[in-house]
């Protein structure tokens, strides 16, 4: 099969590998159990929650409670998962001394669950929360308990907590390390992202290794240095390449 074929061509560029980096999106983590937001059953395709309410940093301002329904469900899936086999492959790789970081447009957490320490998490995460007019910092614990009696969470101060989460019209976290890292790999891997949201999107083209690109649905990556392009389940793909790897 094709995908046998890919996965022992991804093998033989991981071995030759001295340096790996990864930027991953949504796609990675469906299997774990988490909806993605731009596939075909995508939360801004099937208007679940309407984006330029939810994630826009100035409708925020003016009513946040529309981002705290989304957090209140987002949250609420946090005892069902776990990381995906992608996700357990790539701490496999940083613990063998392979994988130099992975950078993520989730705001999941699910790469340091699996073992990953060196993870940019460029659209932040739950993990922390500060008051928006003071900036007190929350424990995720905290916000996750009043989240179940308060619509949206206030401050002593009258202000509203918010998640470390980059909405629209905020800068994203960690572009120069992500730069840096994109350019300094010999191999650097596109997983489960249909690269279209900026600047996350502009990474691949500093890429001077080769790429793989694995996701579930087509992207149009346009880079000379594409090597391998993958459409697969990712998780099917990556235990097919991890026994491949093995056999090696």
């Amino acid at each position: 099969m094709l995908v046998d074929i890919q996965a022992q061509e991804c093998a033989q560029l991981i071995q030759e590998a001295r340096s790996i980096a990864a930027l991953t999106g949504a796609g990675i983590s469906t299997n774990a159990g988490i909806p993605d937001f731009r596939g075909p059953k995508g939360l801004y395709v099937t208007k679940r929650y309407d984006p330029d309410k939810v994630f826009d940093i100035d409708y925020f301002q003016v009513d946040p409670k529309p981002f705290f329904d989304f957090a209140r469900d987002f949250i609420s899936f946090e005892n069902q998962l776990a990381p995906t086999i992608a996700h357990d492959f790539l701490a496999k790789l940083e613990a063998g001394g392979k994988l130099s970081g992975v950078i993520t447009q989730n705001i999941d957490s699910l790469h340091q669950r699996a073992g990953s320490k060196k993870v940019f998490e460029m659209h932040g995460s739950f993990l922390k929360n500060f008051c928006f007019r003071c900036r007190k910092e929350f424990f995720y614990d905290e916000i996750k308990a009043r989240l179940q009696n308060e619509p949206v969470p206030h401050c002593s101060c009258g202000g509203v907590i918010k998640p470390d989460v980059i909405f629209f019209g905020e800068n994203v976290k960690y572009l120069a390390e992500s730069s840096r890292l994109a350019e300094e790999v010999d191999l650097f891997f596109v997983i489960g992202t249909s690269c279209v949201v900026y600047p996350a999107a502009m990474l691949p083209t500093m890429v001077k290794g080769d790429i793989v690109i694995v996701n579930h649905d087509p992207i149009h990556l346009e880079s000379s240095q594409v090597a391998l392009s993958i459409q697969h389940d990712i998780d099917r793909f990556f235990q097919i390449l991890d026994d491949a790897m093995g056999k090696g």
